[in-house]
């Protein structure tokens, strides 16, 4: 075993696991998760709209958009329906580079390189605070002079300083050309998208996991998309963004979306 894994604490990417029902995860990540959602009853419900929101955004990308080249960063343990498979359905020849620091997303990795025949799938072991490397690393398989999908779902939350956070996304978007795209969802407190139970699950947290997280405002959430073009419907829930059948039936979940485009 990976001896930078810790089964003694629990961790975001196996706590994320668990609650979409994987089983990539050890008894401290259950108990952690069954005490969040103690206090945040909807937090399966947030994990499960931010894949759902994943699926319609890439999809989005690579059909009307024409997007071939996808940047995941903060990728997760695999799952059903990941980026590669998720743009590759739709564009075989997509190339896709995944990007975590996770011990155990690495020893996992191995099920994110599998690729359509036409297409490429790479994985990066590179932490999102380190944009310069992800882009050195990234350069080896997409061809960065294209447009590029920057995805980084869930992942700035555990950048805690906002300016770092924004200038993390401002240094991706800087190296990647007209007609690229920013994709982001981000937890918050705010109350219209009912984010106070937030507030105790996230103290809680920080307390008896790792990393720590943060959650951030409407306005704060919009300055990482400053300079780009906000698709419709803007800056919303993101089990609101785009959704359609069964997923227009989702109950709204206090976890930004959107999508931006680089004019």
């Amino acid at each position: 075993m990976n001896d930078r894994i810790r089964t003694d604490i629990a961790h975001n990417a196996r706590v994320w696991n668990y609650w979409l029902g994987g089983k990539d995860n050890y008894p401290v990540d259950r108990a952690v998760g069954d005490q969040v959602t103690g206090f945040y009853p909807g937090i399966g419900e947030v994990a499960r709209a931010d894949r759902a929101f994943l699926g319609r955004a890439v999809t989005h990308l690579a059909a009307d958009a024409g997007v071939r080249q996808f940047l995941d960063i903060g990728t997760g343990l695999p799952t059903a329906d990941n980026t590669h498979e998720v743009a590759q359905r739709v564009a075989p020849d997509a190339r896709i580079v995944y990007v975590d620091n996770d011990p155990i997303v690495l020893t996992h990795a191995r099920a994110l390189l599998t690729s359509a025949p036409g297409g490429v799938t790479e994985y990066v072991d590179a932490d999102a605070r380190d944009p310069e490397k992800i882009l050195a690393s990234a350069a080896a398989t997409l061809d960065l002079s294209r447009p590029v999908a920057v995805l980084m779902l869930g992942i700035l939350n555990f950048v805690l300083d906002t300016d770092e956070a924004r200038s993390i996304v401002r240094t991706l978007m800087a190296a990647v050309p007209s007609g690229s795209h920013l994709v982001l969802t981000h937890p918050t407190l705010e109350p219209e998208l009912g984010g106070e139970g937030n507030k105790a699950a996230m103290a809680f947290w920080n307390e008896h996991a790792t990393p720590p997280i943060t959650a951030r405002t409407r306005a704060e959430f919009a300055s990482f998309l400053d300079g780009l073009d906000v698709l419709e419907p803007g800056i919303v829930s993101c089990a609101r963004w785009r959704a359609d059948g069964a997923d227009g039936a989702a109950h709204e979940v206090a976890q930004f979306g959107a999508v931006g485009r680089k004019p």
